[in-house]
């Protein structure tokens, strides 16, 4: 099995850091498993008379010395066997699509069955077809995750809580209802409300990205915000995580669908599935801000 050098690179990355964060050591461990047992700090500069390398060119030395060999593919498998993911099996299957991206270039291609991976060769390379169904199955997954929300956890006026837990239940209840423009609109505004709670407790943040709205070279009061902007500038600071941003799309616009006139002319009529997202994305925010809140020194 042998790898371009953008294919490595990649590979590298997600060794290094997007698997799970591995220190010197742990790189060392890492490719011990199957290939090298080496030596760290003090000890490696007596045993190749040479510091030790950046984490980054030690992984590059070590993917050069294996590829094209049978220990690259154990390499592969053991970077992204499952009981690794066990808490986080759809972590590993977004890795595996965003990796055969690249992959697929070379003629193979990563599948997971169960709990076993398989790489098989290709033949073909179809970047449009395998764009629309990665797409359709992260939007699935994302739809059909389960979220744990704690309203409570993210730092809100206290007068202001105990709405937001009440239009957590309506949003709920419309769902079951299935009034899906009430989804979509109760959600984009309570989304808006609790990026409006956010900045106004973090101005200097938000107002400093190079992504804030401004007019007349200023920029703009939060209260003229648009839920598309605050989802920008979310994103930008490293408050929006990856997922939630990527199908916020639905969602951004809901002001335009509060009156009729500018929904007919859209001719936006929300189905379940974009409700069920709309709805989602709210939850993943929730839990995005409250897990990345101090990134924005809260």
């Amino acid at each position: 099995m042998h790898l371009s050098s953008k294919t490595l690179e990649v590979l590298r990355d997600l060794i290094n850091e997007k698997t799970t964060y591995r220190s010197g050591p742990d790189i060392i461990k890492f490719f011990s498993n199957f290939d090298y047992l080496d030596v760290y700090g003090s000890e490696y500069l007596r045993v190749h008379g040479q510091s030790f390398p950046s984490r980054w060119n030690y992984t590059d030395i070590r993917l050069s010395k294996i590829n094209g060999t049978s220990k690259l593919s154990t390499c592969i498998k053991d970077l992204f066997n499952p009981i690794n993911f066990m808490d986080e099996i759809s972590k590993l299957d977004n890795l595996i699509i965003e990796f055969n991206k690249y992959l697929q270039f070379d003629k193979f291609k990563i599948t997971r069955k169960n709990a076993e991976i398989v790489i098989k060769p290709i033949t073909e390379i179809h970047l449009d077809d395998q764009h629309q169904a990665s797409e359709t199955t992260l939007e699935n997954r994302f739809i059909q995750h389960e979220f744990s929300i704690d309203c409570s956890r993210l730092n809100l006026i206290p007068t202001l809580l105990p709405i937001i837990e009440s239009r957590m239940l309506e949003i709920e209840k419309a769902f079951k209802a299935g009034a899906y423009l009430s989804v979509v609109l109760l959600a984009g505004s309570t989304l808006e409300g609790l990026f409006l709670n956010i900045a106004s407790q973090n101005p200097k943040t938000f107002n400093m990205s190079p992504v804030s709205p401004k007019k007349d070279g200023k920029v703009k009061n939060f209260d003229q915000w648009t839920l598309n902007n605050f989802i920008e500038v979310s994103h930008g600071i490293g408050l929006l995580e990856k997922d939630t941003y990527r199908f916020s799309k639905e969602l951004r616009d809901f002001r335009n669908y509060i009156h009729p006139f500018q929904q007919m002319s859209e001719k936006f009529t929300p189905r379940e599935q974009t409700a069920k997202i709309c709805l989602q994305v709210l939850k993943s925010a929730i839990i995005d801000i409250d897990h990345n809140q101090s990134k924005i020194n809260l």
